[in-house]
C-alpha cells in the first residue's frame, strides 16, 4: 500500500522538558519523524517546549511552536493550522496522554483529525491496566494474576486475596512512577493512595510479585498489511523488579535457549497484532529461569528508551521507518535507508554485543535513597558494543563517567562486613555491579551471590573472568616476564576489557608504560562495522566500533589516506547527566552540520549515548559509538589521520579530554592531536579555577577574595580572615559539581572533603560569597581577534 496523499499536513507532538525516564530519546525520534514526513512533501507542524532539542531547529519542521503540550495548547494549534493528521507515538508518554484525552473530549473528531499510525484504542488499550489484562488472554499471552482498583476500599479486598508480596502499578505514569514490590500494610497502604492519586484515570493494578526471575524485551514492528518483525530482543542483567530503565540490558539475550527465544518471538507477533499496533511497540516479559513459563509486563504502543537502543544496537531506524508506516507504507516497500540494500523487513543480525548501563547522579542529593527498584531514578544512559559480554561492561562502566576505571580497580570504600555486603546484594543500589565484584573477590560463591541478587549465573560467571584476571596480572612481574608472555596476558586483557590505565593500576605502573609496550607488542584495536545483517550480505554503513577480538579493519584507511581527504572529529558529550542533557548534543549535531556546508570531506562523531540525534545514522559521515577517553580518543585520531579535532561542542567531559590532549602529543610526537578552536592551554586556563583566579587579577578585573586550597588549615584560616559565607569551586566540573556555600566550620570542612574527591587531579579554590547579588551572564565567539556578543541574560534567582 502506497503513500496516503490525503496527508498534506501532519502535527507531530514532542515531549516536552527532559525528565527522569523522558529523555533525549525522543529528540532523536521526533527529528526522524519530521525528516521522514519531509522527503514525502508533507508539511509538518511540531508542538515542543524544549529549545534545547535538535527537532525544533527552524530547519526540520515548517512552523515550530515552543508551547506546553497539553489539550489547551494543542487544540490551539489544531484550531489554527488545520492539520489532516496527528502523530503521538514519537512525544513518550506525554503524547500519549495528550492524544487519549483530545479523543476522549472529541476534539480529534471536531476537527476532523485521523490519527496516523497507531490507533488511539490500541494505546488505551496498553495502558489501562483492565483492557490490557483481556487483550493479553486474547493472544495467549499470560500476565501476571492482577486486578485493577479505583479506590483504597477496593484495594483492600485484592490484599486479602492475594497476600503478600505483591506488586503496585500505576496506570498512565512514566518510568514506573508509582509502582514497587509491596510487602507489608504499612507500604501498601501509603503507595496505594499515593498511586490512586498519581493516576490519571484514578486506577491502579495490583499483581502478583514475579522478582527474581529474567526480564527480557522484544522491538516488534508491524504495517497496516498486518506484516510483522522482530527488530530485536533484549536481556535484563538485573532480575525482574528492577525496572528496565535502571537496569544493564544486553543485546541481544545470552542466557535464553533457541526455544525460549523462539516462544517469546511468537509472543510477540501475537500481541502486536491483536492490538492492532501500527509502527513500532515495546513488549517486556518476566521469564521463569526453572521452567518456560512466562508473563507479559507491559507493551509500550509507542517509541521508548528501549526503542532508541534498540534501534542504535541493530543499526535499524525504527524511528523512521515507523513514521514512514504511519502515512500508508508497508514494510516491504521501504528500503533500509542504513545499508541502502535490504528492505525495511529484514530481521537485523548481530555478530557482536551492545550493553546498555543506566547512569545515576543521586549523589548530587543529600540522604537520597540510592536503592534501585521498579520506579526509575537514572537520568541517562551509556550504549557499549564489542565482541565479548566482558569487554562490553568494562567499556560502559567507563562510559559513565563516574570515576570507575572498569568493574575492578577503582577506588570504591568496600563493604568490610559481610553481612552488610550480603544485604547489599539483596537491596540493589547504583552500585549494585561494584558489589557483586566485590563479593566474588571476598570468595562468595556463585550459587550464593545468585540466591541473593537473582542475576544470572551465565552474567556472575562472566564478572568472575574480569575479577580472575585481575588477580592473575596481578602476579606478572614485567621485567622478569618474556615478551610472548606478556602479549598473551595483554591481548587476553583488552578482549576483556580492559583499559590501559586499568591495566596500569592493577600492575602497579604507570598508563603511559602499557600504551607503549602494548603498541611495540602490537596489540592494537581494530575498527569494525554495524552493518544489520553480521555480513551476510554486503552493505556499507557508517556505524563504527573498536574491538581487540578480531583481526582485521572494515574500513579501508589506506585508500583514503591515498585519496588525501579532510577529517575533522567531533567529540560528544556522552551520557545525559544532571548539568549535561540534549543541549551539548544540539552542540554537536550543528557542528558537524556546520563542517559539512563548510566542505569537509568526513565528519567524524565520537559519542556513546543511544539516546541522541548526534549518534544517528544520517548526521555524520562516520560514527564511531566509542569511549570518550584519551586512550580511545588517541586511538581513533591515529587511525584516521584528522586534520583536525573539535572540543567546544560536547561540553565538559570533551573540554576535560583537551589538557590529556596535550600531554599525550607530547608524548606521542607521531600524534600530532590539532585541536580547533580554542587552545588546550587555554581552555586549561578558564577550567582550572587557581589559573583562571589568576587570570582575572593580571588583566585588573574585579572578582571575589580568593585563595588556591593546599592545605584545610589555611582554608580554614582563610574563612576567618574574609568572614562566612565561602565559596568553594573545584575545578573541571559540571553543573556545580561539588560546589558549596559554607556557612560555618564545620560545612566547610565537609564541603573540602567532597571537593576534593571530586577534583583530584586539579586545584580547589576558596572565594568570599556575597548573598544576594545578581547573577549575570554574557555568550559570545571569538575567532582570535574579534568578539562578537550573542546575549547577555540575567537570572531571576
Amino acid at each position: 500500500m502506497p503513500l496516503d496523499t490525503t496527508i498534506k499536513k501532519a502535527l507531530i507532538l514532542g515531549s516536552g522538558g527532559i525528565r527522569i525516564g523522558q529523555a533525549g530519546e525522543f529528540d532523536y525520534s521526533g527529528s526522524q519523524v519530521l525528516k521522514a514526513l519531509k522527503e514525502e512533501g508533507i508539511e509538518t507542524i511540531l508542538i515542543n517546549p524544549n529549545i534545547a532539542t535538535i527537532q525544533t531547529d527552524p530547519e526540520l519542521s515548517n512552523r515550530v511552536y515552543l508551547l506546553p503540550v497539553n489539550v489547551k495548547y494543542v487544540e490551539e494549534v489544531i484550531k489554527k493550522e488545520k492539520p489532516d493528521g496527528i502523530l503521538l507515538a514519537f512525544g513518550g508518554q506525554t503524547a500519549l496522554n495528550v492524544g487519549v484525552e483530545l479523543k476522549e473530549l472529541g476534539i480529534l473528531e471536531k476537527y476532523n483529525i485521523r490519527v496516523l499510525g497507531t490507533p488511539i484504542e490500541a494505546i488505551e488499550v496498553t495502558e489501562d491496566r483492565e483492557l490490557f489484562v483481556n487483550a493479553m488472554n486474547k493472544a495467549n499471552a499470560k500476565v501476571c494474576q492482577s486486578q485493577a482498583v479505583t479506590s483504597y476500599k477496593e484495594a483492600i479486598k485484592i490484599v486479602e486475596k492475594f497476600g503478600f508480596p505483591l506488586m503496585l502499578r500505576v496506570a498512565y505514569t512514566l518510568g514506573g512512577r508509582g509502582s514497587g514490590i509491596i510487602d507489608n500494610m504499612k507500604d501498601f497502604e501509603r503507595m496505594a493512595k499515593k498511586g490512586l492519586a498519581q493516576s490519571r484515570i484514578h486506577q491502579i493494578l495490583l499483581e502478583e510479585s514475579i522478582w527474581g526471575w529474567k526480564e527480557v524485551e522484544y522491538e516488534v514492528v508491524r504495517d497496516s498489511a498486518d506484516n510483522c518483525f522482530i527488530n530485536c530482543n533484549m536481556e535484563n542483567f538485573d532480575p525482574c523488579g528492577i525496572h528496565t530503565g535502571e537496569s544493564i540490558v544486553v543485546a541481544p539475550s545470552q542466557t535464553l535457549t533457541n526455544e525460549e527465544y523462539h516462544m517469546l518471538r511468537s509472543a510477540s507477533i501475537r500481541v502486536i497484532r491483536g492490538l492492532g499496533i501500527i509502527g513500532e511497540c515495546n513488549i517486556q516479559y518476566a521469564l521463569n529461569p526453572f521452567s518456560k513459563e512466562f508473563r507479559v509486563i507491559e507493551v509500550n504502543a509507542r517509541l521508548s528508551r528501549s526503542s532508541a537502543l534498540a534501534s542504535k544496537a541493530t543499526g535499524y531506524p525504527l524511528a523512521y521507518i515507523a513514521a514512514k508506516l504511519a502515512i500508508g507504507y508497508t514494510l516491504p516497500e521501504l528500503k533500509n535507508k542504513i545499508t541502502g540494500i535490504t528492505t525495511a523487513c529484514f530481521e537485523p543480525a548481530l555478530d557482536y554485543l551492545v550493553l546498555k548501563i543506566p547512569r545515576w547522579d543521586l549523589t548530587k542529593f543529600d540522604k537520597v535513597d540510592r536503592r534501585i527498584g521498579s520506579q526509575m531514578k537514572s537520568v541517562g544512559e551509556v550504549m557499549a558494543i564489542g565482541r565479548t559480554f566482558e569487554e562490553v561492561l568494562q567499556k560502559a562502566v567507563r562510559m559513565l563517567d563516574i570515576g570507575m576505571k572498569g568493574l575492578i580497580a577503582n577506588n570504591l570504600v568496600p563493604i568490610n562486613d559481610i553481612n552488610e555486603l550480603k544485604y547489599a546484594l539483596r537491596n540493589p543500589t547504583d552500585l549494585r555491579l561494584f558489589r557483586l565484584a566485590e563479593a566474588l573477590k571476598r570468595g562468595i560463591s556463585i550459587d550464593e551471590i545468585y540466591r541473593l541478587s537473582r542475576v544470572d549465573k551465565w552474567f556472575l560467571y562472566k564478572l568472575k573472568n574480569i575479577v580472575d584476571l585481575q588477580r592473575q596480572l596481578q602476579d606478572i612481574q614485567l621485567l622478569e616476564t618474556d615478551d610472548n608472555e606478556k602479549k598473551y596476558w595483554l591481548k587476553r586483557a583488552k578482549r576483556f576489557g580492559f583499559s590501559d590505565g586499568q591495566i596500569a593500576k592493577t600492575m602497579a605502573v604507570n598508563t603511559i608504560f602499557i600504551r607503549q609496550m602494548r603498541r611495540r607488542l602490537n596489540i592494537l584495536p581494530f575498527v569494525k562495522r554495524i552493518d544489520t545483517l553480521a555480513a551476510e550480505w554486503p552493505a556499507t554503513t557508517n556505524y563504527l566500533y573498536l574491538t581487540y577480538s578480531a583481526s582485521e579493519h572494515d574500513i579501508d584507511f589506506e585508500s583514503e589516506k591515498l585519496a588525501n581527504l579532510k577529517k575533522v572529529i567531533v567529540l560528544g558529550s556522552g551520557t545525559y547527566r544532571i548539568g549535561a542533557s540534549v543541549e551539548f548534543d544540539w552542540g554537536s549535531v550543528n557542528c558537524l552540520l556546520g563542517l559539512k556546508k563548510l566542505g569537509i570531506d568526513q565528519a567524524i562523531m565520537i559519542n556513546y549515548n543511544p539516546e541522541t540525534v548526534s549518534t544517528d545514522y544520517d548526521i555524520s559521515d562516520k560514527l564511531y559509538f566509542e569511549e570518550l577517553s584519551g586512550e580511545r580518543v588517541l586511538d581513533i585520531c591515529e587511525l584516521e589521520q584528522a586534520y583536525g579535532i573539535v572540543v567546544s561542542a560536547g561540553g565538559q567531559i570533551a573540554q576535560n579530554l583537551a589538557s590529556k590532549f596535550s600531554k599525550y602529543s607530547e608524548i606521542f610526537r607521531k600524534t600530532g592531536i590539532n585541536i580547533l578552536g580554542t587552545h588546550g592551554t587555554r581552555i586549561d586556563m578558564a577550567e582550572d579555577r587557581a589559573k583562571f583566579s589568576a587570570l582575572l587579577d593580571q588583566l585588573n578585573i574585579e572578582q571575589p577574595q580568593w585563595k588556591m586550597l593546599t592545605t584545610l588549615e589555611e582554608a580554614l584560616s582563610f574563612a576567618q580572615l574574609v568572614g562566612y559565607p565561602v565559596l568553594v569551586r573545584p575545578s573541571y566540573v559540571l553543573s556545580g559539581a561539588a560546589m558549596r556555600v559554607s556557612y560555618d566550620e564545620k560545612t566547610l570542612r565537609d564541603t573540602l572533603d567532597l571537593a576534593a574527591a571530586v577534583s583530584k587531579d586539579y586545584p580547589v579554590v576558596i572565594t568570599k560569597f556575597f548573598t544576594n547579588a545578581r547573577e549575570i551572564e554574557c555568550d559570545g565567539v571569538c575567532d582570535g581577534e574579534n568578539v562578537l556578543i550573542g546575549a547577555i541574560v540575567e537570572h531571576i534567582e
